[in-house]
């Protein structure tokens, strides 16, 4: 098995359903309600670690009910968590109206102990960084921590991923220190200014993000698959009746990690990121029990 290091954040998802957002002042009556555990960092580490791959969470937590969610959640995935819990501070949360009638949500996040961590914290854990075989972050935590734990894992040859999620302002440099840079449609055209809808479309953002410094860029395209530079578009993987999607991406940046850390092609790596993904969404892997090793296998065959 390969080590994955995995920067990032956990918040605890609460999710409302109900006919229509109510008007400030205003009760409604909801259909139903649901809470689990989220954030991206977690997620991808939930699922690199249920393919096999000895993954390590470096976040921060309160010291409460849902610090305990997101310890139990890694332990029963078998991640490795090295977090300070805060007193001072609370475990991230996610409110997420979903409209009943059209499924559209809208999210507020407040992510609590996770927005302290700073560079100096990153540098505690350099030797873990150091150690792995794969660094994993995306933007949920500032900046500064995401880029400290890019700089040094390519000091130490170890390869890097940015999921650049939820879409920001990088700084300078900050690509060039990437190995794959993961963006969805919407994130590579914050980056690049490229608006993606075919793959010929992501074949220029790639171009763009080559420019910029990264070494592999790979644009994933939701229903149509990921696109990886230097090969072409790899398709979306259908494993069934789509229940969720939210968690894909994810899902896929877990498992390319993974895969990564395995010391597996790039091309093979996405290929597997993309199986990954296509579970994740149906009733068998739905986030945050995202497929097993042998789920992933046996759908590839």
């Amino acid at each position: 098995m390969g080590t994955v290091a995995i920067l990032g954040v956990f918040v605890a998802d609460t999710a409302y359903r109900a006919a229509r957002m109510p008007k400030m002042g205003e009760t409604v009556m909801g259909t139903s309600f649901a809470l689990g555990p989220g954030g991206k960092g977690s997620n991808q580490a939930v699922a690199c670690a249920r393919l096999g791959a000895q993954t390590h969470m470096i976040s921060k937590l309160g010291q409460d009910d849902f610090g305990r969610l997101a310890l139990d959640t890694w332990a029963e995935a078998g991640v490795t968590p090295h977090v300070e819990q805060r007193a001072d501070s609370y475990t991230g949360a996610a409110f997420i109206f979903v409209d009943d009638a059209t499924g559209d949500n809208a999210i507020i996040v407040s992510p609590g102990a996770a927005a302290l961590i700073s560079a100096a914290d990153v540098d505690a854990h350099a030797t873990l960084i150091q150690s792995a075989d794969v660094f994993v972050t995306q933007l949920e935590q500032p900046m500064a921590a995401a880029m400290r734990g890019l700089e040094i894992a390519r000091a130490a040859g170890v390869t890097t991923i940015l999921n650049p999620a939820p879409a920001a302002e990088l700084p300078e440099g900050m690509l060039a220190l990437c190995d794959y840079v993961t963006p969805n449609e919407t994130e590579v055209e914050a980056l690049t200014g490229i608006a993606v809808h075919t793959p010929a479309d992501a074949k220029r953002a790639c171009e763009a993000l080559l420019a910029l410094g990264v070494k592999t860029p790979i644009v994933t395209m939701g229903g149509q698959g990921a696109y990886l530079h230097g090969h072409g578009l790899v398709p979306a993987v259908d494993a069934g009746p789509v229940v969720e999607t939210t968690g894909a991406g994810d899902a896929f940046n877990g498992a390319l990690a993974a895969a990564l850390s395995e010391k597996r092609t790039s091309l093979e790596s996405v290929q597997y990121g993309c199986a990954t993904a296509g579970l994740s969404v149906t009733a068998a892997g739905t986030a945050p029990s995202m497929p097993t090793r042998e789920q992933v296998d046996a759908l590839l065959g």
